[in-house]
C-alpha cells in the first residue's frame, strides 16, 4: 500500500470537489487505481466508503478502468454493510447493469442479483433502495425471474419510507406492468 496515497484518501472528504480531485487523480495516474481499490474492497478499513465514493466517479466516466477488477468487485460484493459504501457500490451496480458496452458475466450478474436483492430487503436508505431496485430491474429483463421477486418486495407494505423511495417503487412498478 502506498502511504502517501492512503492518506490522501483518509483525508479526503464527501464534498464534490475532494471526490472529483481524487478522480481526476487516478484519471492523470492510472496505477495507483490498484491502491484506491485496496481500499475499497477492504470493508475493514475504516476509509473503504471514501474510496468507494471516488471509485463510483471513475466507474460513471470511465467503467473500462475498473473493468479489469470486476471478479474482485464481485467477491466483496456481498460484504459491504455501511450505507455510505453501499450507495456508491450500489450506483456502480445500477452502471453495470445500465451498460450496453461492457457485458458482464453470468455469474457476476448472479452475484449483483443476489447482493442487490439483499440489500434492498434490508436498506432503509432511499437511495441505496432506488439504485439497488434500478439494478434488479435492468438485471431483470433477462433473468425475468428477478422482477417477479422485485415486484413481490417492492409491493410490502413501504408507508413508513421517504417521499424519494415511493416515487422510485412507483415508477419500477409502473414499468414491471
Amino acid at each position: 500500500m502506498n502511504t502517501a496515497y492512503y492518506n490522501q484518501i483518509a483525508k479526503s472528504t464527501a464534498h464534490r470537489k475532494s471526490r472529483d480531485d481524487n478522480k481526476n487523480f487516478i484519471f492523470a495516474n492510472p496505477y495507483y487505481l490498484k491502491y484506491l481499490l485496496e481500499i475499497a474492497f477492504n470493508v475493514k478499513d475504516k476509509n473503504h466508503h471514501k474510496a468507494c465514493w471516488i471509485l463510483e466517479l471513475i466507474c460513471e466516466e470511465r467503467m473500462d478502468l475498473f473493468l479489469p477488477f470486476l471478479d474482485n468487485f464481485r467477491e466483496t460484493l456481498h460484504q459491504y454493510k455501511s450505507d455510505s459504501a453501499i450507495r456508491s457500490i450500489s450506483k456502480i451496480c445500477l452502471f453495470l447493469s445500465n451498460s450496453k458496452k461492457y457485458l458482464l458475466t453470468e455469474n457476476q450478474e448472479e452475484k449483483i442479483i443476489e447482493t442487490c436483492l439483499d440489500w434492498l430487503i434490508e436498506s432503509n436508505k432511499a437511495a441505496n433502495a432506488t439504485y439497488t431496485m434500478r439494478t434488479l430491474y435492468n438485471l431483470g429483463k433477462k433473468h425475468t425471474w428477478v422482477n417477479e421477486e422485485l415486484k413481490v418486495l417492492l409491493q410490502r407494505d413501504c408507508s413508513y419510507q421517504t417521499p424519494g423511495y415511493k416515487s422510485a417503487v412507483k415508477d419500477i412498478l409502473k414499468r414491471l406492468k
